[in-house]
Formats: structure tokens, C-alpha cells, sequence
């Protein structure tokens, strides 16, 4: 757990402001996506953890049912968001065990650094399924419980494409296409009560992502990319996320909220040094 009690001295909600509430999490034991989880779980909501990895997932749902009393968590294990399926399988868990769902965070991603030459097409397509693909089929699967209890769902997205940046074509290209696909469910799904956003997280501390994207650079260098100073903190991200889903968030839908403290502005600091990578890893024969 990252987050425990001394989040309700933090927040600004009321302790039981999604009191009733079932949230259905696809990456729900990564480190960005749990936290949400989190917050929203400390708030009142019970959830549904959803996972390929069966183990991992299972012990974060135990994990994130301790943080309050009377609250249910479930984790749905061997869950593949390419496969609807599979996720139609963990949506009918989720309604029996725990009534209904209210809200959806997709947040199953992939990402890794590669330039266009070295990345195969079968690569590029993997997380072009993982992320653009598994977000319509967790929207497909939830779509009947979104619109019977006029829910929100939330994409995970990013801000690699909102300028060209290097060695993340494929994820920049995926995350587009989820942009583009939460506008136009928030148009098309508004007059049935549903709203859709986007979280866009920006340098995360203490995950993954931003160790592969940093590189060696030191903690001075990355904060003086970032107009405040630091990188986000994945409590930034739930904050965001129980703003959206909370009423002060009801009449917002169709929108992107970057988290990333005016970082995009000044661009990312992964171009740094890059036409020399390029211009040798251009002489090599293209990856099929």
C-alpha cells in the first residue's frame, strides 16, 4: 500500500463520499492505477482489482481491503484487456460479488523505449492492443453497468503525443487513440448520463515508467524540466481521479486533465541526445 488513514487528514472529501460505489480498476496492482484504487477505496468505494497476473493481482486486492473496514475488494486474476471476453468474465464477477459498477479506470498499458528502426510490427501492434484495443473492450465490457448507474470511466493516458518525442512512437501513437476514443464517448454516451475523461500523468515518482525514461539523468536535472520542481507523485494522480469522479467533477466530461507540473510545456527531456542514438541505430537493417 502506498497510501493509508492519514490520506483522510490530506483530502479535501468527505470521508463517505462514495459510500455504495463499486470502481472496476484494469491495472489495478500497477503502481499508478493502485493508488487510485486506494484513495477511492479510503473514501468509501468498494472496488474490483483487475490483473493478467494472477498471483500479483489477488495479493493487492487482500492488501488494498485492509485500508477500511467493512469495505470490499476483490482481485480478478488471468484478466487480459485484449481478450473481451476475458474481461466480460471479470465484469460478471465483479456484479455478482459486489452489486453493480459505477466507475472505471483503464489503466492496463505497456511501454518500453525503442526507436522506429529497431521496433518490429509486431512490437509497435502489442502495445497498440494493450493499450488503444483493451481500453474499448474494458469500456465495451462495463458498458451496461455504465449506463444503467450513469458512471464515468477514466483512460490513463499520457503526454508523449502531444509534441514528437523519440523512441515512443508506438505508445504515443496508443495513446492518441485512446484520446480520441474517450472524446468520442463522451459525446456519443453524455445523453445516457455517462462521462469519460482523461487523465494524463506526466513523470511519475517511484514507478517503472520513469526509471526507463529518465535514464541517468539525476533528480536535479529531471525537476529543472518541470515547472514545479518535482515529478508527480502518484497521490497527485488519485487526487485528480476522486476530483473527476467526485459531484465537483459532474459536469465535466470529454476532457483531458494533464498531472504533470507544466512538464509537456517545456518538452520531456527524452529528445536530450537523441539524433546520435538515431543516426546509429539507422545504419542497422530495419526490425520487421
Amino acid at each position: 500500500m502506498v497510501l493509508d488513514q492519514s490520506y483522510l487528514q490530506r483530502t479535501s472529501y468527505k470521508q463517505d463520499i462514495f459510500k455504495g460505489k463499486v470502481v472496476f480498476v484494469t491495472g489495478g496492482a500497477g503502481t499508478i492505477c493502485r493508488v487510485q484504487a486506494e484513495a477511492l477505496v479510503l473514501l468509501g468505494a468498494n472496488a474490483a482489482i483487475i490483473g493478467r497476473n494472477e498471483e500479483k493481482t489477488v495479493s493487492a486486492a487482500k492488501e488494498i481491503s485492509q485500508l477500511r473496514p467493512g469495505v470490499k475488494v476483490i482481485g480478478v486474476g488471468n484478466t487480459d484487456v485484449r481478450n473481451i471476453k476475458s474481461l466480460q468474465a471479470a465484469v460478471d464477477q465483479t456484479v455478482k460479488e459486489l452489486g453493480r459498477i459505477d466507475f472505471v479506470i483503464a489503466g492496463a498499458a505497456g511501454n518500453f523505449l525503442c526507436d522506429i528502426n529497431s521496433l518490429s510490427a509486431n512490437a509497435f501492434k502489442s502495445v497498440i492492443d494493450i493499450d488503444v484495443l483493451g481500453s474499448y473492450n474494458t469500456l465495451k465490457a462495463t458498458y451496461n453497468q455504465l449506463v444503467k448507474n450513469k458512471g464515468e470511466i477514466i483512460f490513463i493516458s499520457a503526454t508523449l503525443h502531444y509534441q514528437g518525442t523519440p523512441f515512443q512512437s508506438h505508445v504515443s501513437a496508443a495513446k492518441a487513440g485512446i484520446d480520441a476514443l474517450s472524446q468520442t464517448i463522451a459525446v456519443e454516451l453524455g445523453p445516457l448520463g455517462v462521462r469519460s475523461n482523461i487523465i494524463a500523468p506526466g513523470a511519475v515518482a517511484n514507478t517503472e515508467g520513469f526509471k526507463r525514461l529518465i535514464g541517468h539523468k539525476t533528480e536535479s536535472e529531471v525537476n529543472s524540466k518541470i515547472p514545479l520542481q518535482r515529478p508527480a507523485k502518484t497521490e497527485d494522480i488519485a487526487n485528480t481521479t476522486v476530483f473527476l469522479l467526485s459531484p465537483a467533477g459532474e459536469y465535466i466530461t470529454g476532457d483531458k486533465i494533464v498531472v504533470d507540473g507544466g512538464q509537456w510545456h517545456l518538452g520531456n527531456g527524452i529528445s536530450e541526445g537523441y539524433p546520435k542514438l538515431i543516426k546509429e541505430r539507422s545504419l542497422k537493417p530495419s526490425k520487421l
